[in-house]
């Protein structure tokens, strides 16, 4: 059974249209602007689109694989959480960077990729004095090979 959903969108660039995937589950998005970075720099990059999530729905936003590579570029904020309350026609999504290098993006390169998920579940937390699972060992305790 397939949870199929709708999902709105407005281009406020003419960045290419966003299309169903074959391979992978993030979306890419593309540069809605050209844009040049000194090293050094913070710049929020427009991908071009505002997007009106499912209800119950929010969108994870980060770094296409390449992007580092291609750009010198990394997503300050690491990973972007974009609220289905973000979803008015002036709301466009923007990725935010810092410039390890100087560098040049053009309009519509593919710099980012996104993914809907369910919103976290209502949760209950209790206090306990001792866990029930197995202890191991803490932090980086399954070494380094």
């Amino acid at each position: 059974m397939t949870d199929r959903q709708t999902v709105n969108i407005r281009y406020i660039k003419p960045v290419d249209k966003i299309k169903n995937i074959s391979k992978g589950d993030w979306i890419d998005l593309r540069a809605g602007e050209d844009v040049s970075l000194k090293k050094g720099e913070f710049r929020l990059i427009p991908l071009g689109v505002a997007i009106q999530l499912p209800k119950g729905y929010e969108a994870l936003l980060v770094p296409r694989s390449s992007t580092f590579k291609h750009y010198g570029i990394i997503q300050v904020n690491s990973v972007g959480v974009i609220d289905e309350s973000y979803c008015g026609d002036n709301d466009q999504w923007m990725l935010p960077v810092y410039a390890t290098r100087d560098t040049e993006i053009s309009f519509n390169d593919r710099i980012c990729q996104f993914r809907i998920i369910r919103h976290q579940p209502d949760i209950d937390f209790i206090e306990k004095e001792h866990l029930e699972g197995t202890d191991r060992g803490g932090f980086g305790s399954t070494g380094r090979s």
